[in-house]
């Protein structure tokens, strides 16, 4: 334990003295790294075979940056929100978004409950001096379950227990605020109870389904019956929609819209009760909308300026880059006119190609780590009728924006802990337009997501105790 007198107990910056317990700890015990995992490897928190988290330290938020990011990401969803309501009685907007014919048949069936998105996410690079969000998660946002266990199993570590003596510190009840707006949006639909019967549907075979497991069981253990079900398993009567025998009242959709569309057959169920209005489906099909990578540009398109408010405008010129969907056009750019395609090849390294409907980094394309050949064979893919949009629907080009990095105590080969530089990506969980916690992941490449071989950690509001500050003053 340290002392009084010792570096760590003058420590005023949570980062440091967390590192500073954690050093001779490690050294001490060598042996806490592989119980750490097998925790880790226990509570499921698994990404296919992979651990979620080899990471020693999380995240520490100060309670100004966590209300500088609720305002502004409460306030981006609230516009997906109504734009998506805009965009379905007005063509010209709709048509900004880019959906396929399907996907528009979809998003426009009657639904008349609650909001689009029940459960969102947008990610974000988080800065002392900046806040950029990159996309906007609207769909069906996969992490909660896992964050929170996480968050569980680092305040039982030892390094917490001595670091709780400085600083206070407040996680994020994921799990139960999830569930309170899943319901509350079944609800809307018309339920008559606090405890329906749920499904969460998703394919058996996805790499996410152990958080499945997580949310059944905490779910469960608050009230809520469920059933894991894969959209094959879901059998619609005409009347009623069941899952491995249960009347099924809501149904927690991880399955995303895309593979509806691909695999209809095995989602007829699925939609033809919805069609019906036979159960509760959360996220609704409406979801879609904001949830393309497009969204982006509707943002920041000078020509829809008017759907926005002075101080929308404003917050959304701060917080979310420049975006465009990629084509033949004429546009504009900080204001001033320019031609799309000669501006992405003159500002190469300052830019970012992305399909406007996939997830995991699936295509994303950094143009200042590609050469101009390959650059240029993206731009010529990415446009109408190229290759690149005949495979992924039409592709965005955004802005490079500042991306935050740190040092993290990893657990690499042997169980032996070394620090290692990471991209830290900071994405908030928004549960009915509400702020409610946090996915953060990290990665060594510029791609920060679970899907292309990244880690997740959680994030604790950290602040120091009164006490603390009086001793570190003096």
């Amino acid at each position: 334990m340290k002392t009084a007198k010792s570096p760590a107990s003058r420590s005023g910056d949570p980062v440091e003295y967390w590192d500073e317990l954690l050093r001779p700890l490690v050294k001490k015990s060598p042996g806490l790294a592989k119980k750490f995992l097998a925790e880790v490897r226990g509570a499921k928190l698994t990404f296919g075979n992979r651990v979620h988290c080899p990471f020693l330290r999380p995240v520490f938020l100060s309670p100004q940056d966590e209300q500088r990011v609720r305002h502004v990401a409460e306030t981006i969803a609230a516009i997906a929100e109504r734009l998506t309501i805009a965009a379905l009685e007005d063509k010209s907007l709709f048509e900004q978004f880019h959906l396929r014919p399907e996907e528009e048949r979809l998003v426009r069936l009657t639904t008349g409950y609650g909001p689009a998105s029940t459960a969102s996410r947008l990610d974000a690079f988080l800065l002392p001096e900046s806040l950029k969000f990159t996309e906007y998660n609207g769909e069906s946002p996969a992490g909660p379950g896992y964050s929170e266990t996480m968050s569980d199993i680092f305040r039982e570590l030892p390094v917490m227990q001595e670091f709780e003596k400085r600083f206070e510190v407040h996680s994020y009840p994921l799990i139960a605020k999830l569930l309170d707006a899943l319901v509350a949006s079944y609800v809307d639909w018309g339920g008559n109870t606090q405890r329906p019967q749920m499904a969460i549907v998703d394919w058996k075979e996805v790499p996410t389904w152990s958080e499945f497991e997580i949310l059944q069981e905490r779910f469960e253990r608050m009230g809520v019956p469920v059933v894991l079900a894969d959209p094959q398993e879901l059998e619609f009567d005409g009347r009623r929609l069941a899952a491995k025998g249960k009347k099924i009242e809501l149904l927690y959709r991880r399955v995303l819209i895309n593979d509806i569309v691909r695999r209809p057959a095995e989602c007829e169920a699925l939609v033809k009760a919805y069609t019906a209005g036979a159960v509760c489906v959360v996220n609704n099909f409406r979801c879609k909308i904001p949830h393309v990578k497009a969204f982006f540009a509707v943002l920041t398109d000078e020509k829809n300026a008017a759907l926005f408010s002075d101080e929308e405008r404003e917050l959304i010129h701060r917080h979310v880059p420049w975006t465009r969907v990629v084509d033949d056009v004429k546009t504009e750019y900080d204001s001033e006119a320019i031609e799309l395609l000669k501006h992405m090849r003159e500002h190469q390294r300052e830019l970012v190609m992305k399909p406007s409907d996939e997830y995991g980094g699936k295509g994303v394309t950094l143009g200042w780590e590609v050469d101009k050949k390959h650059w240029e064979s993206a731009i010529e893919g990415a446009l109408p009728g190229g290759k690149l949009e005949k495979e992924s629907g039409r592709w965005i080009v955004q802005e490079r924006i500042p991306m935050r990095r740190g040092v993290f105590p990893y657990i690499g080969k042997g169980n032996k802990v070394e620090f290692k530089n990471m991209l830290v990506d900071f994405a908030p969980y928004l549960f009915r337009g509400k702020v409610a916690g946090f996915l953060t992941r990290l990665s060594t490449t510029s791609l920060a997501n679970v899907t292309s071989g990244g880690g997740q950690i959680p994030s604790f509001r950290v602040e120091p105790r009164k006490e603390a500050r009086k001793a570190t003053a003096g």
